[in-house]
């Protein structure tokens, strides 16, 4: 069943125009010219409960303006977003409580508080029984391991321990939906990989929907089954990830090191990437040769001393549909930003 539902949601921002120089600046002050921009082009899709889809694409994309629309904080310019069959933005208070949500770079913790009077004050806000949030909290404390920090004041956190506390309030209420903007954003690898493992189990255990918008495609591949991919504000791709890997990434590299330098050797049906010295990188396609006859080839006129294979990655694969879309990736200003730019309003 559709949880979650886009419609032809198109969103844009109409931002004041500046003219350049001393004149251009008092121009500027007098006009009422308007520059609109469209930061979602026609975007549909839908998510069906307890799904974990991925969402991804460049800076300004578009990712984070969906997000924001599907969680009612922006109103969409045309096309209709539905969460629960409810339309985000004209029930906040209904959808609010059906939903959690974590932004990277947005902290929804008291700053000069201990982490359990933020978890005390949303019980409120939320309504929370006692023996539910009890059971939440005790829940969160032993799979995020809050317990050393959790009478803290959130300022004294690591970023680690904060992102840890976030989720574990995202996840009080008992939301349905989970939405994640760069939860492990500026992360060590030990703290990404606790978050990563606990998202996988709410999903799986809770059954707790999630949408996941993030640049570390690690966090994609570990937690997301499905994935969606924005540039320039229209979706190029929706489907499986290793479907995507299947499609896109037959290409493979084999790193041969070989007992002496024998100098440049061409091997057919593959082509040599990089030359260093007795290491050599040659890249090939799975689909038209397998790597056995690659290696029974360079065996039976060299001596090999060790090989090792590298797979393509879900960054290459994403590289791959962008060209495949006629479409160079876009690496342009936020317009979505939480101060900056206006709704049309038609």
């Amino acid at each position: 069943m559709a949880i979650i539902e886009a419609r032809a949601l198109t969103k844009e921002f109409r931002q004041h125009r500046r003219f350049p120089g001393f004149f251009g600046a008092v121009r500027t002050l007098l006009t009422r010219e308007y520059v609109v921009r469209r930061a979602v082009k026609e975007v549909s899709f839908t998510i069906d409960q307890g799904e974990a889809v991925g969402y991804v694409g460049p800076n300004g994309a578009g990712k984070s303006t969906t997000v924001k629309m599907l969680t009612g904080i922006l109103v969409p310019t045309s096309g209709e977003a539905k969460v629960m069959g409810r339309l985000p933005h004209r029930s906040r208070r209904e959808n609010a409580r059906r939903i959690g949500v974590v932004f990277g770079q947005r902290s929804q913790l008291w700053w000069d508080l201990p982490v359990i009077d933020s978890f005390d004050l949303h019980r409120y806000v939320y309504n929370i029984p006692a023996d539910r949030y009890r059971s939440n909290l005790a829940e969160c404390d032993e799979l995020l391991r809050m317990r050393d920090f959790i009478d803290f004041p959130v300022r004294q956190l690591s970023l680690g321990q904060r992102m840890r506390a976030e989720l574990a309030l995202a996840l009080l209420h008992d939301p349905d939906i989970l939405f994640l903007d760069e939860p492990t954003i500026g992360l060590d690898v030990t703290a990404k990989d606790r978050i990563r493992e606990f998202l996988k189990l709410i999903n799986r255990e809770r059954r707790v929907t999630i949408i996941l918008a993030s640049h570390d495609l690690k966090d994609i591949e570990e937690i997301c089954p499905r994935i969606l991919v924005i540039n320039r504000g229209t979706i190029v791709y929706d489907g499986e990830v290793t479907a995507l890997k299947e499609e896109l990434g037959t290409q493979s590299t084999i790193v041969v090191d070989f007992a002496h330098d024998p100098g440049e050797i061409q091997l057919a049906g593959a082509d040599l990437v990089l030359d260093e010295g007795v290491r050599k990188h040659y890249r090939f396609d799975r689909s038209a040769i397998s790597a056995v006859e690659l290696l029974a080839s360079l065996a039976e006129r060299h001596p090999v001393r060790d090989v090792s294979f590298q797979e393509t990655t879900i960054e290459d694969v994403i590289r791959k549909i962008y060209g495949a879309s006629g479409q160079e990736m876009a690496e342009v200003e936020e317009l979505d930003t939480w101060s900056r730019g206006r709704a049309v309003t038609r």
